[in-house]
C-alpha cells in the first residue's frame, strides 16, 4: 500500500484558513525576492474574533503536522494577526486594514501560488485521472477560447474592410472635380399685352412735341402785325 505524501506547509495553512471561513486567501512565492521566508500568505477576516480564531487554527494545524511555529503577533487588537511559520509568514487582516496596507503590492515580483488559475487546476485533475504512461490531455484555456478568438478576428476584419471602403469612397468624392451646373435662365415675367401697349403709348405721348401749338403761335403773331 502506497504511503500518502505529507502535506506541504502551504497546504496545511490554506486548509486551516478555509476551515474558519477566511476570505480572499492568497499565497505568494517570494523565495527569489527576500530571504526572510519562502511564502507569504494573506487572508481576510470579518471581525477581531475571527482573526484570532484563524490565527489559532493555523498554529494548531501547523504544529499537528510536525512543522514549527516561531511566534505570532497582533492577537490583542485582532485587526492584523501575524503568524510566523518559518518558511511561510501568515497575515490575517480585517478588510479595512488590508485595503490600507496593500501587502500584495509589495510582492508583485513574486509568483502567485494560490489560488491557482483554473486552467492549471483542470490540467492537474486530468493528469491525476490519466492512467500511468498516458500523456495528460491539455485543457483548453476557457479565458481565451479559440472559436471566440477567431470570431472576434473575423468581425474585426469585416469592420476594417467596411472602414476601408468608406475611406476610399470619401477620397473619390474629395478628388472628383465638381461639374459646373448650367446657370438657370432668368425667367422674365411677361406683362399682359394690353398693359405693355398702354405703357408704350404713354411714353410716346410724353416724349412727343405737340405739333398743334406751332400754328397757334404763328396766327397770334400775324394778328399783332
Amino acid at each position: 500500500m502506497a504511503k500518502k505524501n505529507k502535506p506541504t506547509l502551504i497546504e496545511i495553512i490554506i486548509d486551516a484558513l478555509e476551515d474558519i471561513k477566511a476570505k480572499d486567501i492568497k499565497v505568494i512565492n517570494v523565495a527569489n525576492i527576500t530571504s526572510v521566508s519562502d511564502y507569504v500568505a494573506i487572508a481576510s477576516a470579518d471581525s477581531n474574533r475571527q482573526t484570532r480564531a484563524l490565527a489559532g487554527n493555523v498554529i494548531d494545524k501547523v504544529r499537528e503536522a510536525g512543522y514549527t511555529v516561531y511566534g505570532s503577533e497582533g492577537e490583542e487588537s485582532g485587526e492584523w494577526v501575524l503568524v510566523d511559520c518559518g518558511d511561510a509568514v501568515v497575515h490575517i487582516m480585517q478588510p479595512a486594514i488590508r485595503d490600507y496596507y496593500k501587502l500584495e503590492e509589495l510582492w508583485l515580483d513574486g509568483t502567485l501560488e494560490f489560488p491557482k488559475p483554473k486552467r492549471q487546476v483542470l490540467e492537474k485533475a486530468e493528469a491525476a485521472k490519466a492512467p500511468s504512461g498516458a500523456k495528460p490531455r491539455k485543457v483548453a484555456d476557457k479565458t481565451k477560447p479559440v472559436a471566440k478568438k477567431a470570431a472576434v478576428k473575423k468581425a474585426m476584419t469585416g469592420v476594417e474592410k467596411v472602414a476601408e471602403k468608406r475611406q476610399s469612397a470619401k477620397s473619390l468624392v474629395a478628388a472628383k472635380v465638381p461639374v459646373a451646373k448650367p446657370a438657370a435662365r432668368k425667367v422674365v415675367a411677361k406683362k399682359p399685352a394690353s398693359v405693355a401697349a398702354k405703357v408704350t403709348a404713354v411714353k410716346k405721348v410724353a416724349t412727343k412735341v405737340p405739333t398743334a401749338k406751332t400754328p397757334l403761335v404763328k396766327a397770334a403773331k400775324k394778328k399783332n402785325v
